[in-house]
């Protein structure tokens, strides 16, 4: 599920409060910079996300045995081949 413009903006906001206000980050660039960067994190974070959903619902639709979707083996077989994306592509955290 892609999140709007306005969400992006919100968490973007959010994330660099929270990253000052914990002294995670201090500021050598200017703020709206630093929001634009966060936004395109997400963004891209997002992208990778649905491009590993597309991919795993082709491998599900390719089997010869019809898997319902929401079905428990569905679920199952989605979990491994989405991990299992994920891994491929550098995403997957431990």
């Amino acid at each position: 599920m892609m999140l709007t413009e306005d969400k992006i903006s919100h968490l973007s906001h959010v994330l660099l409060k929270n990253l000052i206000e914990r002294n995670v980050l201090e500021l050598v660039e200017d703020e709206g910079m630093i929001r634009r960067e966060i936004k395109r994190t997400i963004v891209a974070e997002l992208k990778i996300g649905e491009d590993i959903d597309q991919s795993v619902r082709r491998k599900l639709q390719s089997f010869s045995k019809k898997l319902t979707e929401g079905s428990p083996e569905w679920e199952i077989l989605y979990k491994k081949f989405f991990r299992e994306e994920e891994t491929k592509r550098g995403r997957a955290s431990g």
